[in-house]
C-alpha cells in the first residue's frame, strides 16, 4: 500500500516523508500498538531515540507490519538519535548498534546527534555529580559528528544529522563535515516559530524536522498555568474556519513551511486525525498570523544542563 505522504528530498538524494509519528514520552506498553496503527493508517516515518527507552517497542511494531506484508523495510523511514552519554567518538558505533539491536533492524534511515552537549559516559542516561547537577563530558560534538560519518560508511545509517543545534553549532559542523547533515531536528511551533534558524538551515541544504509541533501538552514539567497552544483562541478560530482540529492546523502549518513534522500520539483516533492534513491548505495570511504568535516560547529548554559549554540555548543566538 503506497502512502500518500509527500516526500522531502534530502541533500544526499534520499527522501524523508514530511509527516512522521513521534514516540518521545509515549507510555511504555503502548508504543508497539501505536506504531502498528500508524503504519496501517499510512505513516511511513517513525521518529525514535535511545533515550526514549522504547526502541524495542518501536521495533516490535515495525517488524510485525513487515512480517504481515503491510510494508517492506525499504518503504519505511526510521530515525533514531545518539544519546548525550555516547558522544565519545569510540562509543558512537556501539550506541548505534545497540539501537539497531533494540529495533531489530540492520540500518536506520537517519541517525542524529540528539543534543550538542555531551554527558559523562557510563550506565546512567542522566548522570549527576556529587551536587546533584548534570555531570558533563568534555567531548566536542564536532568530534562526535566525525564518528557519525563512519556509520554511513558502515551501512548502519543511510543518512546522518543533528538535533537541537543553534546556527553557530550548525556552522561548526558544516565546516568539518565530509558527509553533510541532512536534518536539524528542533523544537518548532507557533510560540517558537524558528523564523531565523529555519531559513538559515534551509539555505545550507539542511531540512528542518519540527518536534513538539502541538506545543508538547504532555511534557512532564508543564505548569498548570502554562499556555496550551491547542487551546489558543486564535488557533481554535482558524480550525473552525477549515472544519479541522487545532492539531491538524498546527501540523499543516509546519508542512506548508516545508518542515518535516512528527506529532506524537498513542491514541489511534488521534494518530488517524493527525494524518488527515493533506486535503486542505492554509492561506498565506493564516500562516502569517500563526507565525505572529512567536514569543521565543521554548517548551523543552533542557535547563538541567544549563552552563554546559555546548548548551544550544544559553545565549541569544538562534
Amino acid at each position: 500500500m503506497a502512502s500518500k505522504v509527500p516526500l522531502v528530498k534530502l541533500n544526499n538524494g534520499q527522501s524523508i516523508p514530511i509527516l512522521g509519528l513521534g514516540t518521545w514520552g509515549s507510555p511504555p506498553g503502548e508504543v508497539a500498538q501505536a506504531v502498528k496503527d500508524a503504519i496501517d493508517i499510512g505513516y511511513r516515518h517513525i521518529d525514535g531515540a535511545h533515550v526514549y527507552q522504547n526502541e524495542h517497542e518501536v521495533g516490535e511494531g515495525v517488524n510485525a507490519k513487515i512480517k504481515e506484508g503491510v510494508v517492506k523495510r525499504e518503504d519505511l523511514f526510521i530515525t533514531s538519535k545518539l544519546w548525550n552519554t555516547f558522544h565519545r567518538p569510540e562509543l558512537v558505533e556501539g550506541a548505534c548498534r545497540t539501537t539497531l539491536k533494540n529495533l531489530g533492524l540492520s540500518y536506520v534511515d537517519l541517525y542524529l546527534i540528539h543534543w550538542p552537549m555531551g554527558y559523562k559516559e557510563g550506565d546512567q542516561l542522566f548522570p549527576t555529580d556529587e551536587n546533584g547537577k548534570t555531570a558533563y563530558s568534555d567531548v566536542d560534538f564536532v568530534d562526535t559528528y566525525k564518528a557519525m560519518e563512519k556509520l554511513v560508511e558502515l551501512g548502519l545509517a543511510k543518512s546522518i544529522g543533528i538535533s537541537n543545534c543553534n546556527s553557530k553549532q550548525v556552522e561548526r559542523i558544516l565546516a568539518i563535515a565530509k558527509i553533510k547533515p541532512v536534518v536539524n531536528q528542533i523544537e518548532c511551533h507557533p510560540y517558537l516559530a524558528q523564523t531565523k534558524l529555519s531559513p538559515f538551515c534551509t539555505s545550507r541544504g539542511i531540512v528542518i524536522t519540527a518536534y513538539s509541533p502541538l506545543g508538547s501538552p504532555n511534557r512532564p514539567w508543564a505548569k498548570p498555568d502554562d499556555p496550551q497552544l491547542m487551546e489558543d483562541p486564535k488557533i481554535v478560530t482558524i480550525a473552525k474556519k477549515y472544519g479541522k482540529t487545532s492539531a491538524q492546523i498546527l501540523i499543516r502549518y509546519q508542512i506548508q513551511r516545508g518542515h518535516v513534522v512528527i506529532p506524537k500520539s498513542v491514541n489511534k483516533s488521534r494518530i488517524q486525525s493527525n494524518f488527515e492534513v493533506f486535503d486542505f491548505e492554509l492561506t498565506e495570511d493564516d500562516i502569517k498570523l500563526i507565525t505572529s504568535f512567536d514569543c521565543n516560547g521554548r517548551l523543552v529548554p533542557i535547563s538541567s544542563a544549563a552552563g554546559h559549554p555546548y548548551h544550544p540555548f544559553e545565549n541569544d543566538e538562534f
